[in-house]
């Protein structure tokens, strides 16, 4: 079944960093997470200046609030790398 894109459910998250270059390693490591549902799921990444953009488009609530939550934690372990080992200082 072919549903058109304007019955899918959409979200934006921006997520600022300290540098574009944190935002764009954050972008590197999450996209190569591949989508476990691509026919029920789509996901757009970008950066810019010093945020991480996600995009998603989901079919159901259920599904935004699932790939939300996901790519939140995957933020937040990108962060938390960032932060232990980056020889870059936060200002």
């Amino acid at each position: 079944m072919n549903q058109s894109t304007e019955d899918w459910h959409a979200i934006t998250v921006e997520i600022p960093f300290a540098s574009n270059k944190h935002a764009s390693i954050a972008k590197q490591v999450i996209e190569v997470d591949a989508i476990l549902q691509p026919h029920a799921v789509k996901r757009e990444l970008s950066v810019q200046d010093d945020k991480l953009i996600g995009t998603f488009h989901t079919l159901t609530v259920r599904l935004a609030r699932l790939e939300l939550n996901a790519f939140l934690e995957n933020v937040d372990l990108v962060v938390r790398t960032i932060e232990n080992f980056s020889d870059e200082t936060t200002s």
